[in-house]
């Protein structure tokens, strides 16, 4: 079993910040890596920002320069640190995870979501 638990959403006003955390936990050999998606209301779920275990990161076009992707990889954590943030960032945001887990096995892994509201 792996457990992925975001934390951090909010209500935040136009312009301004917020920071995501995702924590994998339970049965992990290794991750390779992590990342975040949203999910719009009537809109299909997109990927926004991602990283590898070695550091590579990946951010769709409308988030470069605003948000930043992070790990700790001793914590199995993930960041995501959103600024300038714009009323069409609203979305639950979810955390993902590529898992080797004690099994050997591989698999995606996803979050309960956790809603980011920009809003005056």
């Amino acid at each position: 079993q792996v457990q992925l638990v975001e934390s951090g959403g909010g209500l935040v006003q136009p312009g301004g910040s917020l920071r995501l955390s995702c924590a994998a936990s339970g049965s992990i050999f290794s991750i390779n890596a992590m990342g975040w998606y949203r999910q719009a209301p009537g809109k299909q779920r997109e990927l926004v920002a991602r990283i590898t275990s070695g550091g590579s990161t990946y951010y769709a076009d409308s988030e470069k320069g605003r948000f930043t992707i992070s790990s700790d990889n001793a914590k199995n954590t993930v960041y995501l640190q959103m600024n300038s943030l714009k009323p069409e960032d609203t979305a639950v945001y979810y955390c993902t995870a590529n898992i080797l887990n004690q099994l050997r096995a591989r698999g995606n892994y996803w979050g309960q979501g956790t809603q980011v509201t920009v809003s005056s």
